[in-house]
């Protein structure tokens, strides 16, 4: 498990254009320095939205718990800025849905959960928070708020 740092510079991420593949100039380079920062870009910073820069931000996404479409827009600006996800709900038990699947997924990852991915927050989902939360110094009430999902983020999967 590797942690990742926050990069973020202060911009305001209202003020960047929506970017995808195909996409050229200084927001793409900005956008290249800040993936490289992560560590999920090693390209030239060329300002050229080519198809590393869309695995970068793909895989960016998926940190995050963002939608893997590879688009730049608001929301994924907003998290690179960041450093983090943000305006993602608090899930707690009985809570249900992709969020949770994905939460249940980072989890079993991170060496905290063993259960199935169903996307249902049980008892068991609720014991691996609290175990993520209390190996991470985190406060341990078993719901992932911004400081859970925060934590959560900046574990970088490495897989086959």
């Amino acid at each position: 498990m590797t942690f990742i740092t926050n990069p973020s510079n202060g911009t305001d991420p209202q003020n960047q254009p929506i970017l995808r593949e195909g996409a050229t100039g200084e927001a793409v380079k900005k956008l290249q320095r800040l993936l490289k920062r992560y560590l999920i870009y090693s390209a030239p910073i060329d300002g050229i939205f080519g198809q590393e820069t869309t695995g970068g931000v793909i895989l960016f996404q998926h940190r995050v718990f963002l939608p893997e479409n590879g688009i730049v827009e608001y929301k994924t600006w907003q998290a690179l800025e960041y450093g983090g996800p943000v305006d993602l709900p608090s899930l707690h038990k009985g809570s249900q849905g992709e969020l949770v699947q994905a939460l249940q997924q980072r989890l079993l990852f991170a060496g905290d959960y063993t259960g199935k991915c169903d996307g249902k927050f049980g008892s068991d989902t609720e014991a691996a928070v609290k175990s993520f939360q209390c190996r991470h110094r985190l406060t341990i009430d078993g719901i992932v708020g911004d400081r859970t999902w925060l934590v959560l983020s900046k574990i970088v999967e490495f897989g086959c």
